[in-house]
């Protein structure tokens, strides 16, 4: 996707908007990796609108080593997303700032990334560092989820940690098939009641075909846009380039298939060696 200058969604703000109010959406926020211009457009369309609230996803880095970190930012606004940019190499800092400003935040798909980088225990230390867990990722296997809701329960003894849910949706397929529910009348009352912990995850996991799905859907938005039908990424010689690799690489198509299996068994083996490792932790607090 870097090679073809490709993004990773091409849903449109005003249609991630539409789908998820028709799916019965209270609230509608998006979270896209470290910027926040999708819910800036939202409210430049509907500046009065009291159902869109801004977030991010921030992609960090856990320090000393190389292990990507997604945080999900709920309720920010332009100047603290301006000053998240700069302390994004160091997950620790960001957190930090985050919870100096008083926002919340979530410590997204905990193991999508992790591969024995550091010590398991180690890396549980991020736990530490938030208020809330991702414990229902759309896209993420079920038993990973359920490994984290543990978690967020074993958490639960020491301190509250809330629990949310999203649907981490590239397309507009899978909008609004995850999400988070906590009591509230207004985008305010619901940050305030996940802040307090009252707030639990629904809907849908995921499997291979979700993240499949999403990743031909891309791939097909993305052609559509090099033949003029989406936005214009590309000079005309770069589209005319990159269509022409499109043509030659489709007997490979499969590829993309075979990537996102071979991912979802890394997922499987990581949570079932994390399992093992945490047993202890899990049999003291079923005691």
């Amino acid at each position: 996707m870097r090679f073809l200058e490709s993004r990773d969604c091409y849903s449109s703000p005003r249609d991630v908007y539409r789908v998820a109010k028709a799916r019965g959406m209270d609230l509608v926020t998006i979270t896209d990796h470290d910027s926040i211009d999708g819910c800036l457009e939202l409210l430049d369309r509907h500046p009065d609108a009291r159902d869109v609230f801004i977030s991010e996803e921030a992609s960090c880095w856990f320090p000393g080593a190389d292990v990507q970190v997604h945080l999900g930012v709920y309720g920010l606004d332009e100047r603290l997303h301006r000053d998240l940019q700069p302390l994004r190499r160091n997950v620790f800092d960001v957190a930090r700032c985050l919870r100096e400003a008083g926002v919340f935040f979530a410590l997204n798909h905990l193991l999508h990334f992790y591969r024995g980088q550091v010590p398991l225990d180690t890396y549980l230390r991020l736990i530490d560092e938030v208020p809330a867990l991702e414990v229902r990722n759309g896209t993420m296997l079920p038993a990973h989820n359920a490994l984290v809701e543990e978690l967020a329960a074993a958490w639960n003894a020491a301190r509250p940690l809330g629990r949310i849910g999203g649907s981490d949706a590239h397309t507009l397929r899978r909008i609004g098939r995850t999400w988070t529910e906590a009591p509230g009348e207004s985008a305010v009352d619901f940050l305030r009641s996940l802040r307090a912990g009252r707030s639990r995850a629904c809907g849908a996991h995921g499997a291979t075909a979700d993240v499949t799905a999403d990743a031909y859907g891309v791939m097909y938005r993305y052609c559509a846009s090099l033949l003029g039908r989406g936005p214009r990424d590309h000079t005309i010689a770069r589209r005319a380039a990159c269509l022409a690799f499109s043509v030659v690489s489709l007997p490979a198509q499969f590829l993309p298939l075979a990537i996102v299996a071979r991912g979802k068994r890394r997922e499987a083996q990581e949570v079932a060696r994390a399992r093992a490792a945490l047993s202890g932790l899990f049999e003291e607090i079923r005691a």
